[in-house]
């Protein structure tokens, strides 16, 4: 079953089960995904966005919610944080499994072993790998990190 029929038939589920939290976030997850699909075609892809552009837009609304929850606990609305929190377990519901550090450092050397990479020039292409191999199972910007740090 796809991503995009998971989520449909979650929707769904949460229609007949009267969750109405559940049923916003899955709502905001549909807008996004069609928001993309309008572009995509706008840009001349007929069949719109694939699992891994929408793996990508999960990912993205699980960080937007997760800055979004610490500054409302920093402002002393836990009430807000908390929806924030959870949305982020509704959204995590359709993304794959996270990988370990050990496994993202793996991963990391992997990548720079089969792209070549010697120095910091070469970073994008490892990155790249990255993106296309592990969609949705890691946060790129830490991994970018690392990247830097075993090529510096």
């Amino acid at each position: 079953m796809s991503l995009r029929e998971r989520i449909t038939n979650g929707l769904k589920d949460a229609m007949r089960e009267k969750d109405a939290a559940r049923l916003s976030t899955l709502r905001l997850i549909n807008a996004a995904i069609k928001d993309q699909d309008i572009a995509a075609r706008g840009a001349g892809k007929t069949e719109g966005v694939d699992e891994g552009e929408i793996l990508a837009i999960l990912a993205k609304m699980v960080k937007q919610r997760i800055d979004s929850a610490n500054v409302y606990e920093e402002g002393g609305r836990l009430e807000l944080a908390e929806k924030e929190r959870a949305e982020i377990k509704v959204i995590e519901g359709f993304l794959p499994r996270q990988l370990s550090e050990a496994e993202i450092a793996a991963a990391i050397d992997a990548a720079i072993e089969q792209t070549g990479a010697s120095s910091i020039r070469d970073m994008g292409r490892v990155m790249g790998a990255l993106k296309a191999a592990y969609a949705g199972q890691m946060d790129f910007g830490a991994a970018g990190a690392l990247i830097k740090e075993r090529l510096a």
